[in-house]
């Protein structure tokens, strides 16, 4: 629960965006109304203390023009559809460190329901240039830059998507969280066109550098329920695992043998029931020299081990670096996962390794 949110004007005149005024004045927390459509107060006399005041804000606002602009983002999906940004939670190796501008505060976007509509120009019967693979559906992903169910119960963003999306013939949400709060997703109609992703961890790292999620256990139930029948009282949704940031920790391959058997445990749904529809996803741990720096900024005491001498710098096309491991430690770590997951799940796909 964010100890303040504030509205901009703007997104006040949105239906939707009075949508979220209700449901947060549901919730008894203090509601601020803002003069202007710019955000204040977020600034503290230092980097902790704004990381502070930011992670404790809700701000919802509309989203600028340029998040009409749909950018490609493979791997994960063919596109990128933000319903907000920044993150409630206090993940150590966070990824958004460094790619977000300003304060870690969490938008959320009152104009949802145009950024949706927009999606369908991006569809592969109606894009240009992007038609290889027709007859497959386009697919969008949500959750590059928060974790949707970590704000669900505040905004109703990603019900409001699921929905949306349910009425696509051609396109398919995806979303990820490390959060378990899922029961208001699962009556809804969806069709199949979201697939429900969880992101897991060995314990060992949940518990010391993923600090505010769920514990792997609850994820593992959340999985579970989103991925059950709705005839057994689950959610029916094809779901996907994403194992991040992989580390190989002391006795990693005895700590993420146990993950993976209790994934393969969540997901067996008994005698005569089909299989689960599932994927996975497998994220090694790696970092730049700008996340590096507002992490240490923001957690000045983690244990995450950064040391760019035990990492080999990867470049991209335009001079950027980012440290990963080793080629041989590399390797070690994609042998097991590939081989560990499909001795337990022959039918369900790797899409990547990173």
């Amino acid at each position: 629960m964010p100890k303040r949110v504030v509205f901009t004007p703007d997104a006040l005149n949105e239906s939707f965006g009075q949508q979220m005024y209700e449901r947060l004045s549901g919730l008894d927390l203090p509601i601020e109304v803002l003069k202007n459509n710019r955000l204040t107060g977020l600034r503290g006399t230092n980097d902790r203390e704004t990381y502070r005041i930011a992670k404790n804000t809700l701000a919802i606002v509309n989203a600028p023009p340029s998040a009409f602009r749909l950018q490609p983002i493979p791997p994960s999906a063919d596109w990128q559809m933000n319903l907000a940004e920044g993150c409630p939670a206090h993940c150590q190796y966070c990824y958004l460190a460094g790619s977000l501008a300003g304060p870690p505060v969490v938008r959320a976007y009152a104009n949802l329901p145009a950024l949706l509509v927009n999606t369908a120009s991006y569809e592969r019967h109606s894009a240009v240039g992007i038609g290889e693979r027709r007859g497959e559906s386009t697919s969008f992903e949500v959750s590059c830059y928060t974790d949707v169910i970590g704000i669900e119960h505040l905004t109703g963003s990603l019900a409001e998507c699921v929905r949306y999306f349910s009425e696509r013939d051609d396109a398919q949400l995806r979303f990820v969280t490390k959060y378990n709060q899922v029961d208001s997703l699962l009556p809804l109609e969806h069709r199949g066109h979201t697939r429900a992703r969880v992101s897991m961890n060995a314990e060992p790292i949940a518990r010391r550098l993923e600090g505010g999620t769920a514990s792997v256990e609850a994820r593992l139930q959340a999985l579970r329920q989103l991925a059950l029948p709705k005839q057994l009282g689950g959610g029916g949704y094809p779901v996907g695992v994403i194992i991040a940031p992989i580390m190989p920790i002391p006795d990693w391959r005895e700590h993420y043998t146990h993950l993976l058997d209790s994934i393969a445990n969540a997901l067996d749904f008994g005698p005569g029931m089909p299989p689960a529809d599932v994927n996975v996803e497998f994220i090694s741990h790696r970092f730049t020299p700008g996340s590096k720096a507002v992490l240490q900024s923001w957690y000045p005491n983690t244990t995450l081990d950064m040391d760019e001498g035990e990492r080999a710098a990867k470049r991209n096309k335009f001079g950027g670096v980012k440290y990963v491991y080793l080629p041989d430690e590399m390797k070690a770590l994609k042998t097991f996962f590939y081989d560990e997951w499909i001795r337990r799940f022959p039918q369900a796909p790797i899409l990547y390794w990173t």
